[in-house]
């Protein structure tokens, strides 16, 4: 036993120089393994439950939702840590918050929207400033075009092919 003893003694003292060196590759190792698990899972896991928080706190009534097991409904009654969904004409179930998984349209506010058509009204009303050396052309407004309509420009080579066709019958 002494033996066995010594032979330990000899051989610790030789590796205790030895095993700091791949201690210190060994921490490094570690360290590097949990700096990937937190780039690549808790980080974008916190930043997901932070924005699913998010959402769930900010349901109102008249949003259409659609819940873990995928039933889509508007929100009818927005309640602490519920909501009631209606899904038909006289069909409504009651939700945990947490059972909604993603809202799909979200009801537009009626002051924000007064804002932006205030702003709109303001930016129509003023001149744009006039550039030296061209004509100023007013911008095309959405509503004034119908969603479906294709507008085909002709260019100049376009319209000379068609003025020599003319000539030639």
């Amino acid at each position: 036993m002494n033996a066995l003893l010594a032979t330990m003694g000899t051989t610790g003292g030789a590796s205790a120089a030895g095993s700091s060196g791949s201690m210190t590759t060994t921490f490094i190792t570690f360290g590097l393994i949990i700096l990937i698990f937190y780039f690549l899972i808790i980080r974008p896991q916190k930043k997901k439950e932070k924005e699913t928080k998010t959402m769930l706190s900010s349901m109102k009534k008249g949003d259409k939702v659609v819940s873990i097991g995928g039933i889509r409904g508007t929100i009818a009654i927005v309640k602490e840590t519920s909501v009631v969904v209606k899904v038909d004409d006289n069909t409504r179930i009651e939700f945990s918050k947490n059972a909604i998984a993603q809202i799909i349209d979200r009801k537009a506010e009626p002051s924000s929207t007064t804002t932006e058509k205030k702003e709109e009204k303001k930016e129509a009303a003023t001149p744009a400033p006039k550039k030296k050396g061209k004509k100023a052309q007013p911008a095309p407004k959405a509503s004034q075009e119908p969603e479906d309509a294709v507008i085909v420009e002709e260019t100049p080579a376009e319209a000379d092919s068609k003025d020599d066709k003319k000539e030639t019958k």
